[in-house]
């Protein structure tokens, strides 16, 4: 049997209480307030789009371009909010591992565009993401 519930942490997102049983046992339990599941899955799916979409847009000026159809791919093979960028062209993975990372007609188009594209834009993409889903 329980006994002393004593309330740890109060917040309008919900509460913590503990509880200690008669046989010394001592279990905590977590309360969600009523409609933070709802505000958070909303802030964490629009952050999600948000980052799917800029790594899209931060990685297409850096893909190797001859018709084009490599970057579109990109776009093709995306779901925006599934949390996966894919470039599904057949032979994205060979441009993207078998290639130079600089081209003749454009030193910032080649292969790992990903990689170069994050490390240029990471700190605004964790920015970004971090401001929709409420964090700090």
């Amino acid at each position: 049997m329980a006994r002393n519930p004593k309330l740890i942490v109060k917040t309008p997102r919900g509460e913590i209480v503990q509880v200690k049983t008669k046989g010394g046992k001592v279990t905590a339990k977590l309360t969600w307030a009523p409609n933070t599941g709802d505000k958070w899955t909303g802030n964490f799916s629009r952050a999600q789009k948000f980052l799917d979409s800029e790594v899209l847009r931060g990685s297409t000026p850096l893909v190797p371009f001859r018709t084009g159809m490599l970057a579109r791919s990109g776009q093709l093979g995306t779901v925006v909010g599934s949390g996966t960028v894919s470039w599904v062209a057949p032979y994205a993975r060979y441009q993207y591992y078998n290639t130079a990372e600089t081209r003749g007609y454009d030193a910032q188009r080649g292969g790992k565009w990903f990689e170069r594209a994050k490390a240029s834009h990471k700190p605004a993409w964790v920015a970004g993401v971090k401001k929709i889903a409420g964090g700090k």
